[in-house]
């Protein structure tokens, strides 16, 4: 997913109406459209290329071991490894547990890491329904029971960071400390985001004062993105990177590959899609949740403010920094930074 910052989107409103369907589709088109004749055509050759099954992954992480359990009717897929205090960390939107990749070594020489696919993600189950950020807490929360724990620490990027706050708010007993990577739950503020762009603002690099989260209306449309991506969803991936990226080559070709993989088909489309239909019914159950007493720490890139100024109306023991030189993908575009902060907070 991702997210505006911001100043542009304050005080904006779509009125209380859905986006059209056919705008965020025309937007879409537009956007592949116009992009250069050679990147237009899906990297099918350099997908087949790459090892993107999660036993070669996790091959190439010694310690680490893949598993599965069965929770609230859904299989999920998990990676694991590592000693000490338990720690979850939840991915998001357009990747998969291996986002975590970069700093899973080094986390796991002291805490027991649980890099997880969500509901909907990788090789985890992706039913009909239940992609709601409680729902996907849940999940986490009969996950940790399954593995034996009381209390876990949960840290989340995009999507996950949204299913981190949501585990926090409604297992306030089972959290730790609570991580969460440029992107807050969503809240009331989303519903006034604007349709169009500011002018002369939106281009092929984020404007972090003015970004435009298109997707986030597109993703609401059921069935046309399934149709228009379905094995060409690379297209769609490569924009977002470098939209959202200080460095696109911090996702290299291996990265790719396996995201490319990873949402090839149409139910992992309609999947991915779906943690986004769930935002209504999220912002509807943001406003039942308590304010967060657990310690919190934001990580941002773009979209710092955002996340920054929700956290510190719903959190009370916040500590926020700007990651320099990173775009959206913090773990992965800037690692070391990223562990440095998330291993001083954790112990």
């Amino acid at each position: 997913m991702t997210f505006p910052s911001l100043k542009s989107l304050v005080g904006k409103s779509l009125a209380g109406k859905p986006i059209a369907g056919k705008l965020a589709a025309a937007a879409f088109v537009a956007i592949v459209s116009t992009a250069a004749p050679a990147a237009a055509q899906p990297a099918t050759t350099t997908v087949a290329a790459q090892a993107t099954g999660d036993a070669e992954l996790v091959a190439s992480l010694p310690g680490f071991r893949n598993a599965d359990v069965t929770v609230n009717g859904v299989k999920l897929h998990y990676v694991i490894g590592g000693q000490g205090s338990p720690v979850i960390l939840l991915p998001g939107w357009p990747e998969t547990w291996w986002s975590w990749h970069k700093i899973m070594p080094e986390l796991a020489r002291t805490h027991t890491v649980i890099a997880l696919d969500i509901r909907g993600m990788g090789q985890s189950d992706k039913p009909a329904d239940g992609y709601e950020k409680k729902r996907l807490a849940s999940d986490v929360h009969e996950l940790v029971k399954a593995l034996g724990y009381a209390k876990v620490d949960v840290v989340g990027h995009d999507i996950g960071s949204m299913v981190a706050f949501a585990y926090a708010a409604n297992y306030p007993d089972a959290t730790g400390k609570v991580v969460m990577l440029d992107v807050p739950h969503p809240d009331a503020e989303l519903a006034k985001w604007p349709l169009l762009p500011t002018a002369g603002t939106f281009g092929d690099r984020i404007d972090e004062d003015h970004a435009y989260a298109w997707w986030f209306a597109f993703h609401q449309v059921k069935g046309l993105p399934e149709d228009l991506l379905a094995g060409r969803q690379d297209i769609e991936q490569r924009w977002f990177f470098r939209y959202l990226m200080k460095d696109e080559s911090k996702i290299d070709a291996r990265d790719r590959a396996v995201y490319a993989a990873a949402y090839a088909g149409r139910d992992a489309i309609r999947a991915g899609n779906a943690w986004y239909q769930a935002f209504p019914q999220d912002i509807i159950d943001d406003g039942t949740y308590a304010t967060l007493g657990m310690p919190v720490l934001a990580l941002g890139g773009p979209g710092y403010v955002w996340l920054k100024t929700t956290l510190e109306r719903k959190a009370t023991d916040l500590t926020a920094y700007k990651i320099a030189e990173s775009g959206h993908f913090i773990a992965e575009e800037q690692p070391e930074k990223a562990l440095k902060y998330i291993t001083d907070f954790l112990k």
